[in-house]
């Protein structure tokens, strides 16, 4: 991959500086950006991250859209399904696990950064995920008094919760607010092609497939019908040349990358080991796998179940990310927890906490496996004194040796993708920074009795939520 490097920063970081922007500057940006996405949605790529956090800025402050990590190449007559975005700026139907099509979610997210933009703040906003889904599928938020009508009316066009009732890109240009002082090279017509002149190859092929004549052909187009098949299937051509020709000069990629950190053969990393035990493919290793995990953890949508391997508990988070990433992330979470822990290896660690509800010494072990070539399983596993005792431990002592290093620590973007294949057993969604995998998956096990089974999952989710913040 060849960045670019860009002066200006993040346009998060721009509005955070400057609070919200004026409205002729705001216009100017929202305009680069729209002009970028309807490149990429002619050109059959789908965004589906689109953030202040990724719109870039040069020197002049021009915007440029980064990070295509989630992005996916669309299809004519098919849908998406991957719950994959940051939940603020995600589109009610990605976060409810429903298909899609693939430009209306990016409309949806540029109606999000143009709120961001003029208001300085979010129209979507709570710290409790399921409650900020709430606010999402309900489509209500809260319209400042100076913002004016023109804008307003944009926003609640971009911002519908119906995505067929949802602005396109054709509707956002001919707005009467976005139509001011727009530059004619955001949107230049496309010369190479001229309507007056008819494609003799293409008529063939007309003739060809529906074996009719050529001047059949031709009276359908000078017709000027809009629903004679002739005329439909010659205009279809055309336009698919017209893509695919587009589209060769446009670098094709899969979501999520393939083999993006780890090759067949290639040796673990010291301290990762293979899991145990036999664990369902990701969605994008399968490709007959239909099944969806959405980001919403309220979501009772069941999928077909797959086929596992009854084993033990297994409480752990799925991620396509590097080892030394998905640890780094575990260790800053800990230390904002006052977690005390031991490191057994890199990516092995024991960890105690006292429940501050019922003063117990509550004690898990941190394990990170690989699951396959290209994606591993942090695995969260309670454990008793006898097993803290023997790496040096103690149930009430002082806080041990914190092995932690703070090299390579990025901020959180929150961006997930939730492609994990479902099981027929309880799944838990949420966010976490970068790639992490949104699905915590039980597999099989009888967990311990009492009031320590609780403390063990109170802790895990207080480790878990962190990370999601």
């Amino acid at each position: 991959m060849v960045m670019e490097y860009v002066s200006g920063g993040e346009l998060f970081d721009y509005i955070c500086k400057h609070g919200r922007v004026e409205d002729k500057e705001a216009r100017r940006l929202f305009q680069q950006i729209i002009s970028g996405v309807d490149y990429c949605h002619r050109h059959m790529v789908v965004h589906r991250d689109l953030k202040p956090e990724n719109v870039l800025l040069d020197h002049s402050k021009n915007a440029k859209i980064a990070d295509f990590g989630l992005s996916n190449m669309m299809s004519d007559g098919e849908f998406l399904r991957t719950s994959c975005g940051s939940p603020n700026y995600a589109a009610p139907e990605v976060i409810s696990g429903r298909l899609y099509a693939g430009p209306e979610v990016d409309i949806w997210s540029c109606g999000v950064i143009l709120y961001a933009l003029l208001c300085g703040t979010l129209p979507f906003d709570d710290e409790h995920v399921p409650t900020l889904f709430k606010k999402i599928r309900g489509g209500v938020f809260y319209m400042p008094e100076y913002l004016t009508r023109p804008v307003a009316s944009l926003l609640l066009l971009m911002l519908q919760v119906d995505p067929l009732k949802r602005a396109t890109i054709k509707d956002i240009r001919e707005h009467e607010w976005f139509k001011q002082d727009l530059p004619g090279y955001l949107f230049p017509e496309d010369l190479s092609y001229d309507s007056t002149v008819l494609d003799e190859e293409a008529i063939r092929e007309v003739c060809d497939k529906f074996e009719s004549t050529e001047s059949e052909v031709m009276s359908s187009l000078y017709s000027g019908h809009p629903q004679d098949q002739l005329a439909v299937a010659y205009h279809l051509i055309i336009d698919n040349r017209r893509i695919m020709t587009q589209a060769s000069e446009f670098y094709l990629a899969s979501s999520p990358p393939q083999g993006s950190f780890m090759e067949d053969g290639m040796p673990l990393p010291p301290g990762v080991k293979p899991h145990p035990e036999r664990m369902p493919p990701l969605l994008v290793d399968s490709p007959k796998a239909s099944s969806r995990c959405p980001l919403d953890a309220l979501n009772t949508t069941r999928a077909k179940p797959l086929a596992v391997k009854k084993a033990k508990w297994h409480l752990g988070i799925r991620s396509q990310s590097r080892p030394y990433d998905i640890m780094a992330e575990v260790y800053r979470a800990m230390r904002q927890l006052q977690y005390d822990w031991k490191v057994v290896n890199p990516y092995h660690l024991l960890v105690q906490s006292k429940n501050p509800v019922t003063d117990n010494l509550v004690k898990m072990s941190l394990q990170l496996y690989q699951v396959d070539n290209r994606s591993y399983l942090l695995d969260f596993k309670s454990i008793d004194d006898d097993t803290m005792e023997a790496v040096g431990v103690k149930s009430g002592s002082s806080t041990p040796q914190r092995s932690c290093s703070t090299a390579g620590l990025h901020r959180p973007r929150l961006s997930v993708d939730s492609a994990c294949p479902a099981v027929d057993l309880p799944q838990l969604s949420f966010s976490l920074p970068g790639s992490l995998c949104s699905s915590a998956t039980l597999l099989t096990s009888t967990p311990r009795q009492g009031s320590h089974t609780m403390d063990f999952f109170e802790m895990c989710a207080s480790l878990i939520t962190t990370l999601a913040r």
